[in-house]
């Protein structure tokens, strides 16, 4: 998903009009909604200084807006393939289902990326389990990893990934 589309997304979740939320980011009412429908629609890509605001005007982790357009069906494949190449995702079939995993024994970014999946599986299973509201759920997803208490060293991983992903992306184009 773009980040256009991400905006739209969390937006519509916190029932903003596109003038509201572009007047608590900052732009002047005579605009405002231009703005957002620009971001909105991908006819402009909001700075790193927008983004920010942004996410606190919207109650997300940055990251939760700037995740890689994985718009189309090759594009989230080249994504996977970057995951294998540098984290150690791997494809298999288990049970005639296919499953992604990760070869922990490839690297420390593979280990790293193991743990994180771990947290996010264990914040799954409570949801599954009923020990935490689906509201819960998607406000640890949404700051993610700023409520993440399993990790040391995720946030810089994190926007490490993203990076990472966010130049192959690029040089795809």
């Amino acid at each position: 998903m773009a980040i256009g589309e991400r905006i739209h997304f969390y937006r519509k979740m916190r029932g903003m009009k596109l003038k509201q939320l572009g007047q608590a980011v900052g732009f002047p009412e005579s605009n405002a909604d231009v703005r957002m429908a620009q971001y909105e629609s991908g006819s402009r890509t909001p700075k790193i200084d927008i983004t920010n605001r942004l996410a606190k005007v919207l109650d997300v982790s940055p990251q939760a807006l700037t995740v890689p357009d994985i718009d189309s069906y090759t594009g989230l494949m080249h994504t996977l393939f970057t995951l294998e190449d540098v984290y150690g995702l791997k494809v298999a079939e288990l049970d005639g289902q296919i499953v992604l995993h990760v070869d922990v024994r490839q690297s420390r970014e593979a280990d790293e990326l193991h743990r994180m999946l771990c947290a996010w599986q264990e914040q799954s299973a409570k949801l599954e389990a009923g020990e935490i509201t689906k509201e819960d759920y998607d406000r640890w997803r949404y700051h993610y990893p700023e409520l993440d208490n399993t990790q040391l060293r995720t946030r810089a991983l994190s926007q490490g990934l993203s990076d990472l992903l966010m130049d192959n992306l690029q040089n795809d184009k």
